[in-house]
């Protein structure tokens, strides 16, 4: 097998040690340049990813991301954020990164060379066949997750790869392999740079993408999120506003006769609405207010008497 792409020398900085600190910057920034277009010639990839992530998660599946050092940190990353975003059960998006909970902070390197360990972490994790597992690796060649992918396929899961190498072995097995080339990283091997980057992006559009085919986002606001802080309230309530056309101070009593729930504010004040109705029609269209609302329009559109009655 091929060296990794990854662990390459790259031709442009090798004498970077020698620079000055602002042509090291530089170097390093031009380099990233890179990224965004390796990224965006996998997009089919992603796109067919995100499709088979969001039909699994509607018929009851969780999405489970695995991986080691940096690329498990970026998995746990993306899990953690999905719940306070779109407003999603915890459980329903999890990561397991090789070593443990340890490894989100310290280096367990040891942890990525055995393979049975993924599949047993998965198994204590009751990955079915409902679910998908992404297993991400910059070389595409880590024992741990390359066994998260067997272990996946073993169970009936959808095992899906992302990697900066299109010739690994994670890539030949995956069900969809999302492989962008970033080439030789700025520091060989360093693959928390140009690799992790691209990890990065397409594990946010992995997660947002899928969130948006089920319904979580309206518009291109977070209509879902949870306003577990200050902050957060406060946007809640300038999304509240801006969208059902109420005063600040409307927005607030609606907001907090609503639980603080967002989508059933947003349902009361769009649709003038109750409480109890607003939770209905929500529960009834899957939490998902644009589907809440143009079912609430069909519905009184059909019950608009024509002329000839």
């Amino acid at each position: 097998m091929h060296e990794p792409v990854t662990e390459q020398i790259n031709s442009k900085t090798i004498d970077i040690d020698r620079r000055s600190t602002l042509e090291i910057v530089t170097m390093i920034n031009e380099e990233d340049k890179t990224v965004a277009e390796a990224v965006s010639r996998v997009l089919g990839q992603v796109a067919r990813a995100v499709d088979i992530i969001a039909e699994r998660m509607e018929a009851g599946g969780d999405l489970l991301y695995v991986g080691t050092g940096t690329s498990g940190r970026l998995g746990s990353l993306d899990a953690s954020e999905c719940m306070p975003t779109f407003g999603i059960p915890p459980e329903r998006v999890r990561a397991i990164i090789a070593g443990g909970y340890e490894a989100l902070y310290r280096a367990v390197e040891a942890a990525e060379d055995d393979p049975e360990q993924s599949a047993r972490d998965l198994e204590a994790a009751g990955v079915s066949s409902r679910d998908v597992v992404v297993a991400i690796s910059a070389s595409g060649n880590t024992p741990y997750t390359l066994g998260a992918i067997e272990h996946a396929k073993k169970t009936g899961a959808v095992a899906i790869a992302v990697t900066c190498n299109p010739d690994s072995r994670m890539a030949a097995v995956a069900d969809v392999s999302i492989a962008p080339v970033v080439g030789p990283e700025v520091i060989a091997g360093s693959s928390r740079m140009k690799a992790g980057t691209a990890q990065k992006m397409i594990l946010n559009m992995l997660s947002t993408a899928t969130m948006i085919r089920l319904g979580l986002v309206y518009g291109n606001l977070m209509s879902n999120l949870k306003a577990g802080n200050e902050k957060l309230r406060h946007r809640s309530l300038a999304i509240l506003a801006a969208e059902s056309s109420v005063s600040p101070e409307e927005a607030s009593d609606i907001f907090e006769e609503a639980g603080r729930d967002l989508r059933i504010a947003l349902l009361m004040a769009r649709a003038n609405l109750p409480r109890r109705d607003a939770e209905r029609l929500l529960k009834e269209n899957g939490y998902s207010v644009r589907r809440a609302l143009e079912d609430m329009e069909e519905g009184t559109k059909t019950s608009i008497p024509t002329e000839a009655e």
